[in-house]
């Protein structure tokens, strides 16, 4: 039996033209709800659309930044003249490395800017309709870097850190609305964000990409990668009715490297 539980619902999800963004709208979509998928690139977000149309979906596709208040206001006002936004899946993200010394400040607001003020743009422009309508669902695709630091991603981790605490705020001020704000904290999953690492790994190492790539696995536990429909399957589940006792959570989805970590 095809599941079918979001039927009627509206999704937006952010960073949705590749990795887990594109894995999440995939899954919504096949779960029933319409789907907007946001990113800064059009040519990716027409191609996800395009297909999630081809498979049955009504789904559409806006160029946002989601730094920009502009971006934002006309990403939730065509999102609300598609139908409502029951559904906010902020999922946009950058990363980068850079010891602390070194760390310019340009590049530590712009992972402010994308990593945290971004879920908080978004938020506040879904949270109004959903409260009104008294059901709705944030979840917001942060990092196991939200829970702890590690040398070289200061400006990451922070970034994380801020979207987590953001979530907990927000959850605890929608708390008896009927709706919740969540967030999912993934590890090393196997996205463009993950190959990047890598080529860093490379690039700081002279290891080659099996090399690179079986240093990251060396911490963690299960010695792979997370995969995209992993982390989709957590965001969907929060999604649904059945998820609304979880509210201002962060599900750690690493494979136990947090909970195992030495030091």
């Amino acid at each position: 039996m095809t599941d079918r539980r979001l039927e009627g619902r509206g999704a937006v999800v952010t960073g949705g033209g590749r990795g887990i963004g594109a894995a999440v709208a995939r899954l919504l979509a096949e779960r029933g709800a319409r789907v907007v998928v946001a990113a800064r690139s059009s040519a990716e977000i027409e191609d996800i659309a395009t297909a999630l149309r081809s498979g049955g979906a009504d789904a559409w596709a806006m160029r946002c930044d989601v730094s920009d208040p502009r971006d934002i206001e006309n990403l939730f006002g065509a999102a609300e003249r598609l139908g409502s936004v029951d559904i906010l899946v902020n999922n946009a993200g950058v990363a980068s490395a850079a010891p602390v010394r070194r760390l310019e400040l340009d590049e530590w607001n712009r992972l402010l800017s994308v990593n945290a003020t971004g879920p908080f743009l978004c938020t506040r422009a879904a949270l109004p309709g959903m409260i009104e309508r008294r059901w709705g669902r944030v979840v917001t695709v942060a990092s196991v870097a939200a829970l702890r630091g590690a040398a070289y991603i200061a400006g990451y981790a922070a970034s994380k850190h801020a979207v987590l605490g953001f979530t907990r705020s927000a959850a605890a001020e929608v708390a008896r609305t009927g709706v919740t704000v969540n967030a999912v904290c993934p590890g090393y999953v196997d996205t463009p964000m993950t190959d990047a690492t890598v080529a860093n790994i490379m690039e700081k190492t002279g290891l080659d990409a099996d090399q690179a790539l079986a240093a990251i696995l060396e911490t963690t536990p299960q010695r792979r990668l997370i995969t995209t429909a992993e982390v989709a399957a957590t965001v969907a589940f929060l999604c649904g009715d059945e998820a609304r006792g979880i509210n201002g959570q962060a599900i750690v989805i690493d494979g136990g490297t947090t909970t195992t970590m030495k030091g």
